[in-house]
């Protein structure tokens, strides 16, 4: 007799291999409409808003943005399957530089300024269709019909209200301050668009006489001969910044020395740090000196010094950053080119000049150095400092210098008049925008904790934000200024409405060809101009959620009810980004929403680390370790690639290598074995006729509802909802290997291969595993969102059916639960022990397969 003909064994349409690369995009194909669909039979549900962080519409998409938007995924499909409605409309930020600069490289700079944005427009639209389909690849759910740009019309629009209400609030304000310069962007940056490199720069000792010894001598309560020299000696590494210089600063605390050179006629004497006296004078390869007198710096305040090169008296003045751990003691201040300085200038009434243009050249007019450009200039300047017998010492030094996060280059600060968001400037009830943002921060929760630190740290430190830029490409300052006065409009807040309804039905091209006569009364026309800056590109994403979030047409696109005010549609409850956009997007959008609304946007605050290759190196085209998004996919797979970024602790730096993918892949086929071993199973097996009552299931099938329970518990009330995917995935493989592989599947095939195709024992295990197939498909959905639905449509025989359609699996409840568990849990125990004794037997040689054991 053919036994094996006698075995109920069925080969489900579920195949081993999953081919991934090949039936996902099939897949695809079948979900278009499944978004709009979703968000019919979410309605009426609470709502869950993760709000989407801009990617910006220039360049291919490489893992770290699959990072990214497969945790944006996962948080969205858990909540949805959770019962939530939780809508994601994706966006790109499509104003700024980047894109202006391939428009200047492919046309050239002499383009006309409307064709410039009209070339940028059709790029970014180009590049935002391409990074699309990318996303869409992974299986993101989203509005991919309709995604919000920040260069639509209406967000357009939307932006110069958002404007409008910081200015009305009284945030707004126009300085001349020193700001972060890019000479190759010939624009200011923002404080996000700064990094840091390790740059050489010319560290030099500079000396700058004394104009009156007797005051000198009176500081420090001792005589100094008339004929002696007396220097004040700084330390800097900026020599081009000595033109501006209009003061030395000193610590008012700091204990500092005269030291007379010993051996030199006339006398000779230095002012020092008490502290850094030896290692300064190690500099100058001095050895024969005395320390003859000690005073503290504010007893050296107003005491004038002579320019080192040019013919003018400077003030030594007081400031707590100059400190005496490096350098001399003393600082050169040029406040057009520090902040320190900038801020201490302000305190004394000293000169904000800026000898700088644009383009990082010294004006015409600038003595000794006319038309030069800033770094080259280092060199001119050390050579007369020496023929002037100023320069007491001079080396290379690598050190951490401030550079452009596109160029890579190094940037100036440069006192321009620029608009600002006032960081101190108390506003509302005498409170500053600084400490509205701090309350704000203490009100939203962060994952993984430390953000909270890490943000805190940034607002107390970080300057007033320079919100203008000199471009061409970007949301308007739409202001009208008085030709002499420079004074905004008194009108201001009104124009900017009509205004923005103009921009809200042509775009950007409607500021900035509108005519003054246009829109002002005839009596403003003579004195009035346009300004003609446009805004940082970080305050269009940091408004969105004034823009995008807030605005009624968005609102119908969320599917929020018209009847819910708008007060309770903000804050998102998620924003997700990258641990950069703590000084980026997190922080523009937050003083954006505290500027206008007086609290974050957010309520809870998701921060991820960055991919890193194999070697634990940061991915660079410089470094040629950059994986593009869709090579990954079109190699493993979505779900493979999903499946990395949901087993990874995402709060650390992620490692992405082939043969880490390998290793997920390997993960990937367990588990899949897992669910088609369970399919199989459940070939000729239809619940709604076929299952066995609760009550009168075998107990060990039971026991297997009961751990499945406890399974989902955990993983859909505490796991998900605090956002730990990796240990979602640890414990669903642990379930699959251990609870289900390694004991219920293991002895459970005896019954099902060999029982009666519908006798109680079987349709009793089979009632058991349509209930685990069912949850730990819901349970995989977020991560595993094509194998989840491909399970689900074989075991409901509905291919037009979804695992998003349905909440979580509602597992029968077990009488007697507790009395189950504690005898299966003696069990368990004793057949651990009875296996450790088997593996002796086995060892020994006396017994080999496990039916003989």
């Amino acid at each position: 007799m053919d036994y094996k003909n006698t075995i109920n064994l069925f080969e489900p349409p579920f195949p081993m291999r999953g081919d991934l690369v090949k039936r996902e995009p099939g897949m695809l194909a079948k979900w278009q409409g499944r978004y709009q669909l979703l968000r019919d039979k979410c309605k009426g549900r609470k709502k869950f808003i993760l709000h989407d962080g801009p990617p910006y519409a220039n360049g291919q998409l490489h893992v770290g943005h699959a990072q990214n938007k497969v945790l944006k995924d996962i948080v969205i499909r858990s909540k949805t399957i959770a019962g939530f409605d939780a809508p994601f409309i994706p966006g790109w930020d499509c104003h700024g530089l980047p894109i202006e600069i391939n428009i200047e490289k492919k046309h050239g700079k002499n383009l006309a300024a409307a064709i410039v944005r009209a070339e940028c427009r059709a790029y970014a639209d180009t590049q935002i269709e391409s990074q699309k389909v990318d996303f869409m690849r992974l299986g993101i759910i989203g509005e991919w019909q309709n995604p919000y740009k920040t260069m639509d019309f209406k967000i357009e629009a939307a932006t110069i209200r958002a404007l409008g209400e910081i200015y009305k609030n009284g945030y707004l304000s126009k300085g001349v301050k020193p700001v972060h310069w890019c000479i190759d962007c010939a624009s200011a940056l923002a404080e996000a668009e700064v990094e840091y490199y390790d740059k050489v720069s010319p560290a030099i000792d500079v000396a700058f006489s004394v104009v009156d010894n007797d005051k000198i001598a009176t500081a420090f309560g001792i005589n100094i001969p008339l004929e002696s020299k007396v220097y004040a000696v700084i330390w800097t590494t900026t020599p081009w910044t000595l033109v501006a210089n209009q003061a030395i600063c000193a610590g008012p605390k700091i204990e500092y020395s005269l030291v007379e050179i010993l051996g030199t006629k006339p006398g000779r004497y230095l002012i020092l740090a008490t502290n850094l006296v030896e290692s300064s004078l190690q500099r100058y390869n001095i050895t024969a000196y005395a320390k003859v007198a000690k005073t503290v710096g504010e007893n050296l305040e107003f005491i004038q010094f002579n320019h080192p090169f040019y013919q003018r008296q400077i003030p030594l003045i007081l400031g707590e950053h100059a400190v005496d751990d490096a350098g001399t003691g003393l600082v050169h201040t040029a406040p057009a080119h520090g902040m320190d300085d900038y801020l201490v200038g302000l305190k004394y009434n000293l000169d904000l000049h800026n000898p700088v243009n644009d383009n990082g050249c010294y004006i015409s007019t600038t003595e000794l150095v006319p038309g030069i450009h800033v770094f080259k200039a280092n060199d001119k300047i050390i050579e007369i400092l020496a023929e002037k017998q100023s320069l007491l010492a001079k080396a290379d030094l690598t050190h951490s210098y401030p550079c452009c996060w596109r160029h890579k280059s190094k940037i100036i600060y440069r006192t321009t008049s620029q608009w600002f968001i006032s960081m101190d400037k108390a506003v509302a009830n005498d409170i500053s925008l600084r400490q509205l943002a701090d309350k704000a921060v203490l009100d939203t929760s962060f994952c993984p904790a430390w953000g909270r630190n890490r943000l805190e740290a940034m607002i107390k430190t970080r300057p007033d934000w320079c919100i203008s830029r000199q471009r061409k490409w970007g949301s308007p300052l739409a202001f009208f200024i008085h030709k002499e006065t420079g004074e905004l409009h008194r009108d201001s807040y009104s124009l900017l409405q009509k205004v923005a309804l103009l921009v809200e039905s042509r775009g950007i091209d409607a500021w900035f060809d509108l005519k003054v006569e246009d829109i002002l009364e005839p009596s403003d026309v003579q004195n009035y101009m346009k300004l003609p800056d446009t805004l940082d590109v970080w305050f269009d994403s940091g408004t969105t959620h004034f823009s995008v979030l807030k605005t009624r047409a968005e609102l119908k696109r969320l599917a929020i009810e018209d009847t819910v005010k708008d007060e309770e549609k903000i804050p998102a409850d998620l924003y997700l980004e990258g641990s950069d956009q703590h000084r980026g997007w997190f922080q523009s959008s937050l003083l954006t929403s505290v500027a206008i609304n007086g609290h974050a946007p957010y309520k809870q605050l998701l921060t991820h680390a960055f991919v890193v290759d194999g070697d634990g190196y940061k991915m660079s085209k410089s470094k040629g370790n950059v994986v593009t998004l869709i090579d990954a996919v079109n190699k493993y797979g979505a779900d493979i690639l999903r499946l990395w970024v949901a087993s990874t602790n995402y709060t650390d730096d992620v490692s992405f290598s082939d043969e880490i993918l390998k290793r997920m892949a390997d993960t990937y086929r367990r588990l899949r074995n897992t669910l088609r071993f369970l399919l199989a199973n459940l070939v000729d097996f239809d619940y709604k006729n076929n299952n066995v009552a609760i009550d009168d299931l075998v107990e060990v099938d039971k026991y297997a509802l009961i751990m499945l329970a406890k399974l989902q518990d955990k993983i859909v009330n505490e796991l998900y909802p605090s956002y730990q995917f990796h240990s979602v995935v640890q414990e669903i493989l642990m379930f699959c290997s251990e609870s289900m592989g390694g004991f219920y599947l293991d002895i459970l095939k005896d019954r099902l291969y060999t029982s009666k195709v519908d006798s109680h024992a079987r349709r009793s295990a089979q009632t058991a595993l349509y209930h685990i197939t069912s949850a730990l498909a819901l349970m995989l959905s977020p991560v595993l969102c094509f194998t989840a639905d491909e399970v689900w449509e074989e075991l409901h025989h509905d291919m037009n059916d979804s695992t998003l359609y349905h909440t979580y699996h509602e597992i029968p409840k077990i009488k007697n639960e507790i009395e189950i568990s504690e005898r299966w849990k003696l069990i368990l125990d004793l057949r651990a022990e009875v296996l450790k004794e088997l593996e002796v037997y086995r060892t020994d040689g006396k017994i080999g397969s496990s039916l003989q054991a």
